[in-house]
């Protein structure tokens, strides 16, 4: 009784998708515990609890960032999303040319004092997500005039998808998608969005060309579409393999001392091999429920502005994990795309538990009844009736 008060209390929204970001929590920590355990002989003279604890640390971290950020009103997040994004330009930048560069790709920067890496791509592509929701829901009135909505969201977008295509060219593809989806939703006119997508190619010639990856990129797709197996795919294929229905049991994969970053880009494989495909259907299903969940907000709202934000941010997450698992499997060429929430990665983990935090923030509604005061730097939305219909159909 004390726990389901408590519980009442403290974590408000929808309990669905609490109850799947607490199982994906364990997942995660199960499953990184194990595939990081070869990198904690080598590395850590054999403490494999360093990085068991290490990633639980961190996993409650975001778990406590997922709980600030659904206790505050999401109108206030309008506002902060600029800040970000205007933030984001120059730690994008300065990342490119001077960031911590791995596999010939500079995506992290180092925090002084603390010496811990980050990556500000997770800082651009939220923000991006939550100000395209909030431009949208503010000009549905006039959502056709180029000056007013689309040239602002494209200078947007293709800012920072272009920014973060130099180093990150699988991610910035994603990012660009999910924000074409939310367009869709916003009722942006298809020719409009015709002309987003000749400029996406546009800018992904030119990440090819100039950016750190373009080489990497085009060897990948080559690679695929002559069926040759690189080595990371190839061991992936062989923890599938060898996972068969259920699984070896957990801590019990071998490809973990094989495969490359299999804590990271390729945990789904050894997820696979210690569970089984039956553990594998799971956890897919689960980053489904949670979209559906996200998604379902939608119909329940008669602002436009939380639908959007939601949806938004519920597409980044679920299309990054079903890309991810797609790669796994043999899908398509190899990216550098993370499993969100479970593989093992700090502000990974950090700025998906506060895309968490902000999707129950939006479907819980509007909490500060003082927000009116702070006037249109506060991100308020008037509400827009004449949409519910439209977006109640997305649920049936």
């Amino acid at each position: 009784m004390v726990i389901n008060r408590w519980i009442k209390n403290n974590l408000k929204g929808d309990p669905i998708i609490w109850g799947v970001t607490f199982l994906l929590a364990i997942v995660s920590i199960l499953v990184v515990y194990s595939s990081a355990s070869s990198l904690a002989y080598r590395k850590m003279q054999g403490n494999t609890e360093y990085y068991l604890l290490k990633h639980a640390s961190l996993m409650l971290a975001s778990l406590i960032a997922m709980w600030i950020t659904h206790r505050i009103d999401y109108r206030y997040y309008a506002g902060i999303s600029k800040i970000g994004l205007w933030i984001s330009v120059p730690l994008l930048l300065i990342t490119w040319r001077y960031g911590v560069k791995i596999n010939e790709a500079s995506r992290w920067l180092t925090i002084p004092i603390i010496n811990r890496a980050f990556q500000p791509s997770d800082i651009a592509q939220l923000s991006l997500i939550i100000r395209i929701a909030s431009l949208l829901a503010k000009n549905q009135n006039h959502i056709a005039d180029i000056h007013k909505v689309l040239v602002p969201i494209l200078a947007w977008c293709g800012t920072i998808c272009g920014l973060i295509a130099l180093t990150n060219l699988s991610g910035a593809l994603l990012l660009l998608f999910t924000c074409m989806l939310l367009m869709y939703f916003g009722r942006i006119p298809i020719k409009y969005l015709a002309i987003l997508g000749l400029a996406a190619v546009m800018v992904t010639g030119l990440a090819l060309v100039v950016g750190q990856r373009g080489k990497t990129a085009l060897s990948r797709i080559h690679a695929f579409k002559q069926q040759e197996l690189p080595f990371q795919t190839e061991q992936a294929y062989i923890a599938i393999a060898t996972g068969g229905l259920y699984g070896k049991g957990p801590g019990k994969s071998t490809q973990r001392n094989f495969l490359p970053y299999s804590y990271a880009d390729f945990i789904y494989a050894i997820l696979v091999e210690e569970y089984g495909l039956v553990g594998g259907i799971v956890v897919m299903l689960l980053y489904l429920i949670l979209l559906y969940r996200g998604m379902k907000i939608i119909a329940n709202k008669a602002k436009l502005y939380p639908s959007l934000l939601s949806a938004g941010l519920s597409f980044l997450i679920a299309l990054q994990a079903l890309v991810n698992m797609g790669i796994a499997v043999g899908l398509g060429p190899v990216t550098g795309l993370q499993l969100p929430f479970i593989s093992m990665g700090g502000t990974s983990l950090l700025f998906t538990g506060i895309s968490l935090g902000i999707i129950l923030s939006a479907g819980r509604g509007e909490i500060d009844t003082s927000i009116d005061a702070l006037g249109p730097a506060s991100g308020q939305i008037k509400p827009i009736n004449t949409y519910k219909s439209k977006f109640s159909k997305v649920e049936s």
